[in-house]
């Protein structure tokens, strides 16, 4: 599963399409992979609310502990039955949608992997189902819910992000947990929706998706 995605709009543009009111400036890093920031959005006080948080739960293994190592970042959501998500995925004040406007996966060989970008077609701005929490001494923090993949992802991978309609908004931040698994267990945005980019940029190359101005453009 992609642990890459980037954010090609501004403040304005992501408030007008998730209804957040007044417009929040926030940080918008280049792109975000588990442990730096990325974009969400939540509910309080019955207003939607942008906020600049880190991907990724910290999870520590006796392994790790061990060893010395630090925390590991778990950035998406695949078991809704593991014991690290069975609090969170029950309660709606822990829903939040992942502002996104492409996720990569790697492709080609070991050492050598080149980017290749996923977007939706004449839809510049999307929406990852996703979970939030304000941990004690990490902060907040966020992953994505997962499910099966769609005929266009693979053979980058066999899964990819549970992506929301707009009118999927409200559902998602205030649904049961039987709707939690309903968006899971549903078809995946169809192949036909997507938007396909492979590029030569290595994987840690940093470059941003190809069609960057022309998703601008569109906003």
């Amino acid at each position: 599963m992609s642990r890459l995605h980037t954010v090609r709009a501004g403040p304005a543009d992501i408030a007008a399409h998730f209804g957040i009111d007044p417009v929040q400036q926030v940080y918008i890093p280049d792109e975000t992979v588990e442990g730096l920031p990325g974009l969400i959005v939540f509910e309080k006080g019955g207003k939607r609310i942008l906020k600049s948080v880190t991907w990724g739960f910290p999870r520590l293994t006796s392994e790790m502990r061990e060893h010395g190592e630090d925390p590991g970042r778990v950035g998406m959501v695949a078991d809704l039955t593991n014991p690290m998500w069975d609090q969170i995925v029950v309660e709606p004040r822990y829903r939040c949608l992942i502002v996104l406007t492409h996720f990569a996966n790697p492709a080609g060989e070991k050492g050598a992997k080149t980017r290749t970008w996923f977007s939706l077609k004449n839809e510049p701005i999307m929406a990852w189902a996703g979970f939030c929490r304000n941990l004690p001494g990490e902060g907040p923090v966020y992953a994505g819910m997962t499910m099966e993949a769609n005929d266009v992802i693979p053979p980058t991978n066999d899964r990819m992000p549970v992506l929301l309609n707009p009118h999927e908004y409200d559902e998602w931040l205030r649904g049961s947990i039987q709707d939690v698994i309903r968006f899971q267990y549903r078809p995946p945005f169809p192949g036909e929706r997507m938007v396909v980019q492979p590029t030569k940029d290595l994987w840690r190359s940093g470059s941003p998706p190809p069609d960057a101005a022309r998703q601008m453009a569109m906003i």
